[in-house]
Formats: C-alpha cells, sequence, structure tokens
C-alpha cells in the first residue's frame, strides 16, 4: 500500500474512497439509469482509479468503478492506495 505522496507520475493507482453525494433509495449515486427514487444525501464508499492528483490542495479525482462517475475526493477520505494492473478482459 502506499500514500498519496509516494504515487509517482505516469502509474496507475486505485483506491477505496468515501464520499458524500446524492443517493438514490438504493445507496447508489445519483443521478443513475434507474428509475428509483432520490434518498438525499449520504455517505457512498467504493474503489475509484486515480485520474488526477493535486498536490498543494489534497485532493484526488477518482474514476468508480462501479459507477464510472468521477469523484473529487480528499486524502482523507481515502485509502488501500495501491497500483493497478489493467488486463485485456477479451484476454484469458
Amino acid at each position: 500500500m502506499f500514500k498519496m505522496e509516494e504515487i509517482e507520475v505516469g502509474k496507475s493507482y486505485a483506491c477505496k474512497f468515501r464520499v458524500t453525494t446524492m443517493l438514490d433509495s438504493f445507496g447508489r449515486p445519483a443521478p443513475n439509469l434507474s428509475d428509483a427514487p432520490l434518498a438525499g444525501p449520504g455517505d457512498y464508499e467504493s474503489l475509484g482509479v486515480i485520474k488526477v492528483r493535486d498536490v498543494d490542495q489534497q485532493l484526488v479525482e477518482l474514476e468508480d468503478t462501479v459507477t464510472q462517475k468521477n469523484f473529487v475526493v480528499s486524502w482523507d477520505n481515502c485509502w488501500d492506495i495501491d497500483t493497478v494492473d489493467w488486463q485485456d478482459p477479451l484476454e484469458n
């Protein structure tokens, strides 16, 4: 596992994250493609690929691996940072 300060430019990393956002009644970030009603703001946790890291403001932009939505998250709300090993889903 890495600290946010240790990740290297040009390499791929992912981490678990927590963000407060609008959720539907199933606890998924809204809006989404379902017709589930909004439940209001709440905490959402998932795994995200780090796209951009801002060292000065200690923020990262992540792409959620579940919803493919982008979130901007404070370093304090990120943990279990590790490298990403990309694989072609068509290869077995």
